[in-house]
């Protein structure tokens, strides 16, 4: 069900809420946080709802969309959306449209929406502040997320991530890889247990999960790391073996390959956002191996 509230109030909008509850027999509802999404166009607003949505299911919550409508209104003016049942997940979707003076005071509107006693996620789908954590937005949440793949720069995105890091934030890039780390780290731990000489992560340029997949690198291996433009894959040097983890661009399915070794075929599609956005949302705290990831994007060599 959803439901238009166009010229209301905050307080309307939360009567509303409490009201359909009540209509739909539920009175109660466990919900762990409160997301709230800022999306920078209505391009990315209902993509950002449906991975919300999915993400909701894993982790009950009330998501809040904060979108920017005319700012040039000369009228302050907040139109409402409620969303629930099959159209939210699991809980409410409210979606707050702000015009005028008011698209530039998000925070005081999503406020009183906020669950009490739970934590506050924020989630910025495309473009990002440069520090999270002094967004008006940010300083309402314990985790913040971010996706430089949305970005026009990619690269230049995910590197700024380091100068306007604060623990709590992290980037949808970071956990597009965890299964490739997984891998690779599983790989390094196997006999001949030799030191690695050289590192190389190749793939699309404008691939930021690539960037910081070699930071995570460099900052864990003492050897030169290269990233360069071509077919997806990482390879792993050391005296005794070469190991190569690599994929289709557009496929499913990867190849783990080492020297003298039989080839093992991994599953290992794309991580879609609702994917990533669920596992961010798993984990509160800061993430210090994501830190360090950032740190190590400058020792990488790029060719």
């Amino acid at each position: 069900m959803i439901v238009d509230l166009p010229d209301t109030t905050t307080n309307d909008i939360n009567k509303k809420i409490t009201g359909l509850r009540e209509e739909g027999g539920a009175i109660t509802l466990s919900r762990v946080l409160t997301l709230v999404i800022a999306p920078d166009s209505d391009e990315c607003l209902e993509d950002a709802v449906e991975a919300a949505n999915y993400a909701s299911r894993e982790h009950p919550c009330r998501v809040i969309v904060a979108v920017a409508g005319d700012r040039g209104a000369q009228q302050a003016r907040l139109d409402g959306q409620i969303r629930v049942g099959a159209d939210a997940g699991a809980g409410e979707v409210v979606v707050l449209r702000l015009h005028g003076e008011l698209a530039d005071h998000a925070e005081s509107v999503v406020l009183p929406f906020l669950l009490p006693d739970t934590p506050v996620v924020a989630w910025w789908p495309g473009a990002a502040p440069a520090v999270p954590a002094r967004d008006p937005l940010g300083k309402l949440a314990i985790r913040r997320i971010t996706d430089a793949t949305s970005s026009p720069d990619p690269l230049a995105a995910i590197r700024s991530r380091l100068d306007g890091y604060s623990d709590g934030d992290t980037d949808l890039a970071w956990s597009r890889i965890t299964y490739w780390r997984a891998l690779l780290a599983a790989a390094v731990e196997l006999e001949p247990h030799e030191p690695i000489s050289s590192a190389l992560v190749s793939g699309l340029d404008n691939e930021p999960a690539l960037d910081i997949l070699a930071g995570w690198l460099a900052s864990r291996i003492d050897c030169p790391v290269r990233r360069t433009s071509g077919e997806l894959k990482v390879e792993l040097v050391r005296a005794g073996e070469t190991i190569t983890l690599q994929r289709p661009q557009t496929g499913v399915t990867a190849t783990l390959s080492r020297t003298s070794r039989p080839e093992a075929r991994i599953p290992l599609a794309r991580r879609e956002t609702k994917e990533c956005l669920a596992e961010d949302m798993r984990r509160l705290d800061p993430d210090e191996i994501y830190h360090e990831a950032l740190q190590g994007i400058g020792k990488v060599q790029y060719t």
